[in-house]
């Protein structure tokens, strides 16, 4: 089984949250749904944290790494 990717996984944990919203499922199947679920959020959340380390430092003008700092845009 290859990895989903992200959009692809928050789209699947969308649909698992719905179906187990409405109520209305076995409570084999959601307990199946609410496993798959936490697989998906967890892929989800560690897609975010990589996403964020690339983003700490990035490169500058001239090549070197510098580390990201967080502004509200005003210089």
């Amino acid at each position: 089984m290859t990895k989903p990717t992200f959009a692809t996984a928050m789209t699947e944990l969308e649909d698992v949250v719905k179906k187990l919203e409405q109520g209305d499922v076995p409570l084999e199947e959601a307990i199946d749904l609410y496993k798959k679920g936490m697989e998906l959020s967890k892929l989800c959340h560690d897609t975010l944290q990589n996403a964020e380390q690339q983003l700490i430092s990035l490169v500058g003008e001239d090549g070197e790494k510098k580390p990201f700092q967080q502004g509200n845009g005003e210089e």
